[in-house]
């Protein structure tokens, strides 16, 4: 393989990317880069299936638990970093192997991102600061009255697309929609990208999604929403939406049983699984795909790479 090449492995919840991801990095002799917005966190690897240490110990993995769960990780931000990550892959002389499971990084790091300049870090405090004062409906509200087009497509309980859309006519005084209508902009014009993607049927992608929650708890699960909920985090970051954490939190709290909890984690997780896949399988294109989810064996997925 040349210089500039880049590996993507997508795919939703408990397809197998991760296991995947190690298996072409031994072959390739690659470092596997985090795409996944929740695996970004520390203190919570085994809720949102982060590498285990044995993992960590045959391939080298980058932005993985890298940040506090009271910060506000977002595309922007995790742009510019795995840009950094792979431009330093590429003077090692490896391959970077991008794996995650939220297609909006995915798409801008093929596709390109929009050219809107970064957020200073005081907008975002004042901005955070008026969500907490006030409510997202109050948030939401404001955003139609400068920018209707971006209040139509964000829900209003989504804190994290509407804080970024307030942040940035806050700071350019242009609306989001507008400068959504601009050329996009590669940060890495260069590359050569060889996509795989992992395309279940909807059938054993819960079934996954279901045996991966209940080993998730066994793991030690309820240890960590436990510590992150000593944390008194504010309930509306990033990190404590991740798949499990709300309802394991109402079970803490005595607000509902382990079982129910149990459930709707698993409900709702199924319910994303499912979104993911349908984003995947219609948004993103592939030079390879696995319709079954990956349970080791690298024989289908190597004759792919060696034409890459």
């Amino acid at each position: 393989m040349s210089q500039n090449k880049i590996i993507v492995i997508a795919g939703p919840t408990a397809s197998g990317k991760s296991a995947l991801a190690i298996d072409v990095a031994l072959s390739v002799n690659g470092v596997i880069i985090n795409s996944d917005s929740m695996q970004v966190y520390k203190h919570m690897p085994i809720i949102t299936a982060c590498p285990n240490k044995q993992d960590k110990s045959v391939v080298e993995h980058r932005l993985f638990e890298i940040y506090e769960p009271n910060v506000k990780g977002n595309v922007v931000d995790w742009l510019n970093l795995a840009t950094e990550e792979i431009k330093s892959v590429w003077q090692e002389n490896k391959i970077p192997i991008i794996v995650g499971g939220t297609g909006l990084y995915i798409d801008n790091l093929i596709n390109g991102t929009t050219p809107i300049p970064e957020t200073p870090a005081e907008i975002r405090k004042k901005i955070a600061l008026l969500l907490n004062q006030e409510s997202t409906a109050y948030l939401h509200n404001e955003l139609k009255k400068i920018d209707k087009e971006s209040a139509l497509k964000i829900s209003p309980n989504d804190t994290t697309r509407l804080s970024r859309a307030m942040e940035i006519f806050e700071h350019t005084k242009t609306p989001l929609s507008v400068w959504h209508k601009k050329p996009m902009i590669k940060k890495l014009p260069e590359a050569e990208f060889f996509v795989i993607k992992i395309c279940p049927t909807a059938e054993e992608l819960d079934a996954k999604c279901y045996l991966r929650f209940d080993k998730m708890l066994e793991l030690g699960a309820l240890d960590e929403i436990r510590f992150l909920n000593s944390l008194n985090l504010d309930e509306k970051l990033p990190s404590m939406r991740a798949l499990g954490v709300p309802e394991l939190l109402e079970f803490i709290k005595g607000k509902t049983s382990l079982e129910k909890a149990v459930q709707n984690a698993k409900l709702h997780t199924r319910q994303y699984a499912k979104r993911q896949r349908t984003w995947f399988k219609n948004k993103l294109k592939a030079d390879f795909e696995l319709l079954q989810c990956y349970t080791g064996n690298f024989n289908e997925v190597k004759p792919a790479l060696e034409n890459f």
